[in-house]
């Protein structure tokens, strides 16, 4: 099944979305739940995409397997996730968001961080992400947390066809 995107004004991006129970994890009902994200994800062009953005605010989102960089034959799947900074250098490079479409901005990213969150098994993840990869957790995250990109950029701009490759 594919899910219609949700996109900005609706109050529920803006909102923290609520924890899941473990126990839930391994369900029929969830597991499908996660099979038509990821099918989502890639029908609408993401490499990313959060639970909330699709209409279920719950703490999951899922990363598209060629930006997965723990195992590049698995689309990546994190369940009430969480982040902590390695270190303090951070790079700024432009995002888009499906619920934000046509908009772009540069965003300042840490550049390496440690996750922490449970699989689609419900088992712990606790790994090191870097670079493309931690700048998408961060962005999905945000969703998670009630935040869109457009909100930490200061360079909000339409794609421009014309100067386009």
């Amino acid at each position: 099944m594919i899910y219609d995107i949700v996109f900005d004004h609706n109050p529920m991006l803006h909102r923290r979305s609520a924890d899941i129970d473990i126990k839930t994890i391994t369900s029929r009902q969830m597991q499908k739940f996660i099979k038509d994200m990821i099918e989502t994800m890639y029908v609408k062009d993401g490499v990313g995409l959060a639970s909330v953005q699709v209409g279920k605010p719950i703490q999951l989102c899922v990363i598209a397997k060629n930006y997965n960089t723990l195992n590049q034959r698995d689309d990546l799947v994190l369940i009430n996730p969480t982040w902590e900074k390695l270190s303090t250098h951070t790079n700024i490079d432009e995002e888009g968001c499906l619920s934000v479409p046509g908009l772009y901005g540069k965003v300042k990213r840490y550049s390496q961080i440690k996750v922490k969150a449970f699989d689609h098994k419900g088992r712990a993840l606790d790994f090191v992400a870097e670079d493309f990869f931690a700048r998408i957790i961060q962005h999905e995250y945000d969703h998670l947390d009630g935040h869109l990109f457009i909100e930490k950029t200061k360079d909000v701009h339409q794609f421009d066809k014309t100067k386009a490759i």
